[in-house]
């Protein structure tokens, strides 16, 4: 940071990583004020997902306007949310995060689970407070709804979480066109197999838009949770 207060990381400025902000949010981290950093690019191309220009767009927001953007907002926000797309892909998410705990603020990132090990050393490193994980489906549609190879390095997280016993939850995003009950069903044993014991949100498609996989929202035929079989505490977000 220079005399101004304002900061100027050259070398990471190099590329801009996000691609807009959400100056407050009471609804994305639990219990928490906080702002969202949407992250441009992702390695999953989910059929389901209604935001393509930032699966597929570049950044417009360069890291040193991120923190003098969270700079002006130290004693009006507990936390910072980084979301996307998927910010674990980006080189130089660990030196945000540093400069963002120095701010003093709580940190949430949203991920896929794709990068294990960059997730793990950024927990290790304790610049990370609470994780959401996203669980796309079963490893028998994963490749269908998410376009990649990526479910053991979703599972490592998964477990690597779990066993840990760190501040996260699982969610599941559900298009009635993809996932039905006995998905679901598979999906929640599998987390219970796996230890987790937090609560399980499912949250339906609900934009009126095409998707990246030109599904429409049809249809929404609503789940009834009490139909699955688990031990876990199912939770409708929407």
């Amino acid at each position: 940071m220079n005399t101004n207060n304002e900061y100027n990381l050259t070398k990471a400025d190099a590329t801009k990583p996000v691609y807009s902000i959400t100056p407050f949010t009471l609804l994305d981290y639990p219990h928490k004020t906080a702002c969202i950093l949407w992250f441009a690019g992702c390695n999953m191309k989910c059929v389901y997902c209604y935001n393509p220009d930032i699966v597929f767009g570049k950044g417009k927001i360069s890291i040193s306007e991120v923190l003098n953007f969270l700079n002006r907002r130290k004693s009006l926000l507990d936390g910072v949310v980084l979301s996307g797309g998927e910010c674990t892909s980006h080189k130089n998410i660990r030196q945000l995060l540093q400069e963002i705990k120095k701010l003093g603020f709580l940190v949430k990132i949203d991920t896929n689970g794709s990068n294990p090990e960059k997730l793990i050393n950024l927990i290790n490193e304790n610049l990370v407070d609470y994780v959401a994980l996203d669980f796309k489906s079963t490893k028998e549609k994963f490749n269908e709804i998410t376009k990649s190879n990526l479910f053991s390095e979703f599972e490592k997280t998964l477990n690597y979480l779990v066993k840990s016993k760190f501040p996260f939850e699982v969610r599941t995003t559900v298009h009635s066109e993809l996932l039905n009950l006995e998905d679901l069903q598979s999906m929640t044993e599998k987390l219970e197999n796996s230890g987790y014991r937090g609560k399980y949100y499912l949250q339906y498609y609900l934009n009126d838009v095409m998707s990246i996989g030109n599904i429409s929202n049809t249809k929404r035929n609503y789940i009834n949770t009490e139909s699955i079989q688990t031990k876990l505490e199912v939770v409708i977000r929407n």
